[in-house]
């Protein structure tokens, strides 16, 4: 049986009196895609944000390989091995496609903020290994001919591979992709989620939240559903297609149909 990577124990997150994520436990195994699903406000956002960092948990705790991250700040988070993606686009227009890689290769990087304003030949040769990773992620992303103009000439689908090229380009453990399909049609969601299971075959831990029922049930390897802030049901997509509070509370006749 695989690790456990990520394990979450009663993480819960009050925002002013209200409880967006409660008492929620669960772990992501290596080498395995976990989906968190489920209707608008139930809390998916608020547990990615808890994960990466960028939300402090009213209570409970976040461990990565044994190892307990929910005090640490995001950079630190991202150092072990956790990268993400976002549901609205974080991407830098006016840089260069390889420039917003390169972003991402940053967090591997060893030179300071002295000896980059120095120009140290260290840091020049540093760049220079940074600029070849990224054009290597740009190649296997089919972006390479366009690593030299500004991002904000990509299209929207481009721009999504973008985002999840610089994800990667920090060599984390754990992705975190947060609807990696929306606004995407369905011949480009498709090829999004055969690059997400090309990764995770490559050995890539991934935690999805995907609206797109096609991609959840063909790619997840277990699932997470949450309802109000709590988990109403988890386990693989048979168990989830058939569980009667997840068909009344969200997926209905779409998961029949998926």
């Amino acid at each position: 049986m695989s690790a456990t990577l990520l394990e979450v124990t009663g993480l819960t997150c009050r925002f002013a009196g209200v409880t967006a994520v409660a008492d929620l436990s669960f772990q992501v195994k290596a080498g395995e895609i976990k989906a968190v699903i489920g209707p608008n406000g139930a809390g998916k956002s608020t547990l990615f944000n808890m994960i990466a960092g960028v939300t402090r948990p009213s209570e409970g705790a976040i461990f990565l390989d044994g190892a307990r991250i929910d005090p640490l700040p995001t950079f630190e988070r991202a150092r072990r091995g956790i990268a993400r993606t976002f549901q609205n686009l974080q991407i830098f227009r006016e840089m260069t496609v390889l420039e917003n890689v390169m972003v991402g290769r940053h967090l591997v990087g060893r030179a300071t903020t002295l000896t980059a304003m120095l120009r140290t030949p260290a840091v020049r040769a540093e760049e220079r290994t940074m600029a070849e990773a990224g054009m290597a992620l740009l190649e296997r992303f089919g972006l390479a001919g366009r690593a030299h103009q500004p991002a904000g000439a990509l299209s929207f689908g481009q721009m999504k591979v973008l985002e999840l090229a610089r994800a990667l380009a920090g060599a984390p453990r754990l992705l975190l992709l947060d609807e990696p399909a929306a606004g995407l049609p369905h011949a480009e969601a498709d090829r999004m989620a055969q690059t997400i299971r090309g990764l995770n075959r490559d050995g890539m831990s991934v935690l999805l939240v995907e609206h797109n029922m096609r991609m959840v049930m063909s790619l997840s390897h277990d699932i997470l559903v949450l309802n109000n802030g709590r988990r109403i049901a988890e386990g693989s997509a048979d168990e989830v297609r058939s569980h009667p509070e997840v068909l009344s509370a969200y997926l209905g006749e779409e998961v029949e149909d998926a």
